[in-house]
């Protein structure tokens, strides 16, 4: 990220309206992040979160369908996951409300957790790597960033995806988090 100084402030200052208007335009158009910042902030603050939660819960039923190349399930999920990840990410950086994030999260996580319990009794430890990441993400967000009234709304569900992963995971870092929220 380049550094703004004083003077390049001044200068932006100096600039005329119809320059500034084509300066946002081709930042809009070249910078995805950008674009969405701006819908959130600017054009469309009653629904512009919404509208990307639709748009990237639309690029996760993407990925959920495109075929990663791996030789069994769970390399093959390994991938979807990250993947997914990498599209929460993103939309968690625009997302000012951490329950759409949240849901992103949780919305992934049903994948790996409609399958059979004993996908979790592999020894594919990236597999249960990225299991493990999304689900402290997803605790860290509900106990951290949002406030106590979503806990109810959300903990059965982060429960019952504990409850598995305690059960069949057998990675050390599993044991660290918490049976229950």
């Amino acid at each position: 990220m380049p550094k703004i100084t004083a003077q390049v402030k001044a200068d932006i200052l100096e600039l005329s309206r119809k320059d500034l208007e084509k300066l946002v335009i081709k930042a809009a158009s070249s910078n995805k992040q950008f674009y969405n910042f701006m819908i959130v902030n600017y054009t469309r603050k009653t629904d512009g979160e919404q509208m990307l939660f639709d748009q990237a819960k639309a690029d996760l039923d993407v990925l959920f369908t495109k075929p990663f190349k791996g030789h069994s399930q769970q390399l093959q999920l390994t991938k979807m996951l990250a993947a997914c990840n990498k599209r929460i990410i993103e939309f968690g950086k625009i997302c000012k409300d951490k329950s759409l994030e949240l849901d992103l999260i949780l919305y992934t996580l049903e994948i790996p957790f409609s399958l059979t319990p004993k996908i979790f009794q592999t020894s594919f430890k990236r597999f249960h790597q990225k299991i493990y990441a999304l689900i402290k993400k997803a605790i860290t967000l509900l106990t951290t960033k949002m406030h106590e009234d979503y806990h109810l709304q959300y903990a059965v569900t982060i429960n019952g995806y504990l409850e598995i992963l305690h059960d069949h995971s057998y990675l050390d870092s599993v044991n660290k988090i918490p049976k229950s929220i």
